[in-house]
């Protein structure tokens, strides 16, 4: 279960805040992080709960730890997409040349990098060992019964699980991940994975004619999701 953190300051000003350690949850994002948990029991139960460096993610995570009554591990890698110049920025300019560049990410221009940020490619290269180290060391060990949850980062989410799990690329850009929702992946053969929930939606996940991320994140509240 790749969740997104729960509301954090930046989030209200609409700042693309992504450079750890970043800023702290507001008291509505630790609410969130709370019925998250308490959602989860009656779903999916953790056996191990993940989370990156940033502090919303690390806020979140153990809000849900004490919920859970689980422990609450740090990792590498699997922090926000860094988006170099845009940093902290939360203008028309900023949001649009980085919703430009995410969308060419999603349709196969990994390449491309933020102004000196990172690439899709780059995001890719350090996100995704840290996925498998956790499936190879639970997920794909016949005894291991439990669901993971790793406390992320929506932008860095939805293009992992687009990659992994080969969802299209209309279907990504167009749905956005709120605060403290969550996209499931299940492991399936030859290291494979099958994407069973984004958001709030199930398979199948159709394409989305007449997608417009760059419209749709000016006019949104939170772009970064």
């Amino acid at each position: 279960m790749l969740v997104r953190h729960g509301q954090s300051h930046a989030n209200v000003e609409r700042r693309l805040d992504t450079r750890p350690p970043g800023a702290a949850l507001t008291d509505l994002g630790r609410d969130q992080a709370r019925t998250f948990a308490r959602r989860s029991v009656s779903t999916h139960r953790p056996g191990l709960l993940a989370h990156s460096q940033a502090v919303r993610a690390s806020q979140t995570a153990h809000e849900i730890a004490a919920e859970l009554r689980l422990d609450a591990y740090e990792f590498e890698g699997i922090h926000e997409v860094q988006v170099g110049d845009l940093e902290n920025c939360n203008d028309d300019d900023a949001i649009t040349e980085f919703e430009t560049i995410y969308q060419r990410w999603h349709q196969g221009d990994l390449n491309v990098a933020m102004p000196n940020g990172e690439s899709g490619r780059d995001v890719l290269d350090r996100y995704l060992p840290t996925i498998n180290e956790l499936r190879l060391r639970h997920l794909d060990d016949a005894s291991w019964q439990h669901d993971i949850v790793v406390v992320s980062h929506g932008a860095a989410i939805r293009l992992v699980s687009k990659v992994l799990a080969g969802v299209e690329s209309s279907f990504a850009l167009d749905h956005h991940l709120g605060n403290a929702e969550s996209i499931v992946l299940a492991p399936i053969t030859d290291g494979r994975w099958s994407c069973v929930q984004w958001g709030a939606r199930t398979p199948p996940f159709y394409p989305e004619p007449d997608v417009q991320p760059v419209r749709d994140a000016l006019q949104s509240a939170d772009p970064m999701g």
